[in-house]
């Protein structure tokens, strides 16, 4: 996996690989922003009646991304210490499917919070 000139080169497969799955977790990050703005709206038109919540949504939204940030630096981290080409594929793909499932839960729970705050209305 070196060219004659000792740099590394990542094979095509690999790269493809790479790219969708940083597709993917694009689209759940998008995801989470997204349900993350609903309920910041949800939160703010409901906020005469529902401060305590609003609050409680920005501190969740808060706490999910510093263990997103922690999780990314981890992963950082881990790939300097790699020792090949098989085992920065495996990192990356264990980091996209943990960071989809996590996106995707934090959605869901942002979601949840929000409906919440808008059944108290």
């Amino acid at each position: 996996m070196t060219s004659g000139n000792g740099t590394f080169e990542v094979p095509a497969e690999m790269r493809a690989f790479a790219e969708k799955s940083v597709e993917q977790a694009k689209k759940a990050f998008e995801s989470f922003i997204s349900a993350a703005q609903h309920a910041v709206n949800t939160a703010e038109t409901q906020a005469a009646t529902a401060r305590s919540g609003a609050k409680e949504i920005g501190e969740m939204a808060i706490g999910f991304t510093q263990r997103n940030v922690a999780t990314s630096f981890d992963f950082a981290e881990k790939l300097v210490r790699a020792k090949d080409a098989q085992e920065l594929t495996a990192l990356h793909a264990e980091y996209v499917k943990s960071q989809i499932a996590a996106l995707t839960e934090q959605a869901k729970e942002l979601s949840r919070q929000a409906a919440k705050l808008a059944g108290q209305h």
